[in-house]
């Protein structure tokens, strides 16, 4: 199966190179960052061992169509997508946490809430709440962004105690947050979905503040259909949903969540294509355009040329 697991190139004016779970960055001088969706999947906050065909031009193609339809609301990184797996961007000095935010209780959040949980991040919730259930109005729960290992929940307190980010600064990344939010659930609406959570991560630069990194990916984000949803809600059942989740929900099926000395299951390739055809439903749910699959025979000369001929520009 073609997919793209790795990647170390040698860009013209590179300066630096960091591998991250699912992408790369590669820094060109001091300014401007080229970042490459790669086929890797992570769940857990571990990198499973063998790619997804296509997942990587999924993920980067839809950010960079939800980063342009956002772009009145929040100034963001990029200036170009010269490979449908690549976005070119402006470099900003990322915040230290990540902005989740929350429509409906499900996934981590149920999780901890079932196990009898009852404040996320600094915000009580009620007693007699159902998987699913969608919140009054959506809470926003930040992680701290770990560069190894797992992100840990922390409160907008002890945000703005350690410093982490200032008062001010914080209260506009909430804004912009309920705002992208909002944003993105109108969008989901009009293709049948529903935008259950998401995160966003913001950077600064000059003294501004900039939308960085994904948005609205299946990897960032949770869907479920709009159809059925009161009716699966209502019944107890389990809700048809576009996200990673399927794979996480495959893993702790086959007793993986990522601690130590757990195995990560066999990946076989008819799995492996099972979870791409996914990705492309997604894709083609939520931008409402069919997804035609780029040339995936030399991903990796492909990319090359593609990065070098918009730098060299």
């Amino acid at each position: 199966m073609n997919s793209l697991t790795s990647t170390n190139y040698n860009f013209p004016g590179q300066s630096k190179l960091y591998h991250g779970k699912v992408r790369d960055v590669y820094s060109i001088g001091d300014d401007i960052l080229v970042m490459i969706a790669t086929d890797r999947i992570s769940a857990f906050d571990v990198v499973l061992p063998i790619g997804i065909p296509y997942k990587g031009q999924v993920l980067n193609q839809i950010a960079s169509k939800f980063l342009d339809a956002t772009s009145d609301i929040v100034p963001n990184w990029k200036l170009a997508t010269p490979d449908p797996m690549v976005t070119v961007g402006t470099r900003c000095e990322p915040y230290k946490v990540e902005m989740v935010i929350r429509g409906y209780i499900t996934g981590s959040a149920w999780r901890d809430y079932k196990k009898g949980a009852r404040s996320i991040c600094g915000i009580s919730l009620p007693d007699g709440l159902r998987e699913n259930q969608r919140f009054e109005t959506p809470i926003i729960t930040p992680t701290t962004k770990a560069d190894e290992g797992h992100d840990e929940n922390i409160s907008k307190e002890e945000i703005i105690t350690q410093g982490l980010v200032s008062k001010e600064e914080y209260e506009q990344l909430e804004k912009y947050t309920y705002e992208l939010f909002k944003r993105g659930t109108e969008m989901a609406e009009e293709k049948g979905l529903i935008l259950v959570d998401t995160k966003y991560e913001f950077g600064k630069k000059d003294g501004k503040i900039y939308l960085i990194d994904e948005i609205h990916t299946p990897d960032s984000s949770r869907y479920f259909y709009s159809e059925g949803y009161e009716e699966r809600f209502q019944n107890g059942e389990e809700q048809k949903q576009l996200s990673k989740e399927f794979v996480r929900k495959w893993l702790m099926e086959k007793g993986f969540q990522g601690q130590e000395g757990q195995q990560v299951p066999e990946m076989t390739d008819e799995y492996c294509l099972s979870v791409s055809e996914r990705y492309i439903e997604l894709y083609e749910k939520i931008v409402g355009e069919k997804f035609i699959k780029a040339d995936a025979k030399d991903l990796e000369a492909r990319i090359k040329d593609s990065v070098t001929k918009y730098l060299e520009k």
